[in-house]
């Protein structure tokens, strides 16, 4: 048994809500993209991280008076604590709204290594933040008898309600439409970047399918993959862990390899990095417009000029390519300049449905990692 996210939308709406926020994740995929297939653009906000969402949420209610509901998956939750805590919370503004997260790593269930722990920590860690919470039931008359409960208690207690979301509890919904596209793969463009750059770098890779494929790419071809660092948690902060890789080693390549929602979601470490990154730091950025691995649902990317944000934020040269063809002479141009530099590729949404993962744990991967420096 499972729950119709048009059923789950339709109920919230009749309830009240018109608002809904937050990052996209892979336990709600169904749920994400019906709201973003069925709800016009006034209602529904796909934010840079889920601090954000919770302050679109605050500033909605105070002038609608209405809760709206914030979504996420649990590996995000982390950036909602400061902004629950220190302004939503009952003690501070008391500001009600339906916190619904998706629940990887929940013990018991099969999942990746970087989330089992907070998995098994989600519950305490809601109950230590005096949250009040409930799983969100498979069962839709329950769910629907929850949801009530839960806006309920929000709004009396003027507070964040989380509901936490189990695999499989939402049915499948229409998938969003992918229009055909002339730009490359993002496979493609990372295996010519890759070759660019060469062996003798570190390659600090982002969160997502990007590591997978980079992992995938280096076995395939019997390559040497102890210099890359897989990100495979944190959205966003691979281009930091690049930082402190460069600044303790200056006289290496550093190259950090992103995603533009991942870029999006700590735009400001690009500052840090321009102030910061020695000569050898490069940072290059394949954008498909989309969070692709939980969806395909939209990012805010294509309103930045990437290139032109880099270099405002302090970077001291940044370009753009849209052609595998462009990406050696373009990663020659990074290295003439000097880092911090940044190269856009801008690559078409999807990946192959047969990607593996990486085999090796994260343990054994930053041990090697560390070896090979």
């Amino acid at each position: 048994m499972s729950v119709d996210p048009k059923r789950f939308v339709d109920h919230l709406s009749d309830k009240g809500v018109t608002l809904y926020t937050g990052v996209p994740d892979s336990l709600l995929k169904q749920l994400g993209s019906h709201i973003q297939a069925a709800l016009p653009r006034e209602r529904h906000v796909i934010t840079a991280n889920e601090g954000a969402a919770v302050g679109l949420a605050i500033g909605h209610y105070l002038k609608t008076k209405t809760p709206a509901v914030v979504y996420m998956q649990n590996s995000g939750f982390g950036n909602t604590v400061n902004p629950l805590l220190s302004l939503a919370d009952a003690e501070v503004y008391g500001v009600p709204m339906l916190v619904v997260v998706g629940w990887r790593g929940q013990p018991g269930v099969k999942d990746e290594p970087q989330h089992v722990k907070q998995g098994a920590v989600q519950r305490e860690l809601v109950e230590a933040m005096d949250l009040p919470w409930s799983i969100l039931p498979h069962d839709p008359d329950e769910a629907e008898k929850l949801v009530d409960e839960a806006l309920a208690e929000a709004v009396e207690k003027n507070s964040p309600y989380v509901l936490l979301v189990e695999k499989g509890t939402f049915s499948d919904a229409a998938k969003l439409p992918k229009a055909d596209s002339p730009l490359p793969s993002r496979e493609e463009a990372l295996i010519a970047a890759a070759t660019a750059v060469g062996t003798e770098a570190a390659i600090v890779s982002t969160t997502g399918m990007l590591s997978r494929e980079l992992f995938e790419y280096r076995v395939n071809n019997s390559l040497d993959g102890d210099r890359d660092f897989l990100t495979v948690g944190g959205m966003g902060h691979a281009s930091s862990i690049a930082l402190g890789v460069a600044k303790a080693d200056p006289d290496r390549e550093v190259w950090c390899f992103d995603g533009d929602g991942a870029l999006l979601m700590h735009l400001g470490s690009l500052a840090v990095i321009a102030d910061h990154a020695p000569a050898s730091y490069f940072h290059v950025v394949f954008n498909n417009g989309v969070h692709d691995s939980v969806g395909g649902q939209p990012t805010s990317i294509d309103k930045v000029d990437v290139p032109a944000a880099a270099k405002a934020l302090g970077y001291r040269y940044a370009t753009a390519t849209d052609s595998v063809d462009g990406i050696a002479a373009a990663v020659a141009q990074l290295r003439e300049h000097g880092g911090p530099s940044l190269l856009e590729i801008k690559v078409r949404p999807g990946n192959r449905a047969d990607i593996g993962r990486p085999t090796r744990s994260p343990a054994d991967s930053k041990t090697a990692f560390m070896n090979a420096l």
